[in-house]
């Protein structure tokens, strides 16, 4: 408790101009590379592993398919706040694995395409299956969810990697935008 009203003291006495910090010198720091301690930035790195037996992985062929393994994986609050989850997926339409990508509120979620290609690229996925549900159950698409999954094809195409389906689901059922047509 001491220490913690010492250290509100001091940044209350650095926000009045009652105490001046000055810069230190950079130093060592134990751990990091020789790259970031001299002020270049770090190399990244990519890092995927696959943790399941490629045997074992399913292969979805259809709308009914995907729908059945994201009712597995799909939280329970499935009707109570929308969220978005990405199904990724192998050159064999066999599932890699999957991201929960956004949790909104009730009535809508946020789709960040750079944060859904990060996602596929780091798993080597060649194509996806993007989801999200509708807790009011009402299954038909908004223009929003239209305009989403025309904008995420496109970059789609532009990496190759191809969004095979966008589905809507809720307690009662799922819409496929490929097999109504509009994908």
């Amino acid at each position: 408790m001491k220490r913690a009203i010492n250290i509100i003291l001091i940044v209350l006495a650095i926000a009045a101009g009652v105490i001046i910090i000055r810069k230190r010198k950079k130093k060592q720091v134990e751990g990091l590379g020789k790259a970031v301690n001299e002020g270049r930035p770090p190399k990244v790195r990519i890092v995927y592993s696959r943790k399941q037996d490629p045997k074992l992985m399913k292969k979805i062929t259809n709308s009914q398919d995907a729908y059945g393994i994201l009712t597995e994986i799909w939280s329970k609050q499935i009707d109570a706040r929308e969220e978005m989850i990405v199904l990724l997926l192998d050159r064999s339409n066999k599932v890699l694995g999957y991201d929960v990508l956004s949790m909104g509120g009730i009535t809508g979620t946020v789709a960040d395409l750079r944060l859904l290609f990060s996602v596929a690229l780091n798993s080597l996925a060649v194509g996806f299956i993007l989801c999200h549900n509708h807790p009011s159950a009402n299954l038909n698409p908004s223009q929003s969810d239209i305009s989403l999954t025309k904008k995420i094809k496109e970059a789609g195409l532009v990496m190759e990697i191809s969004l095979l389906d966008h589905l809507i689901i809720s307690k009662n059922g799922y819409y496929s935008f490929a097999d109504e047509g509009t994908l």
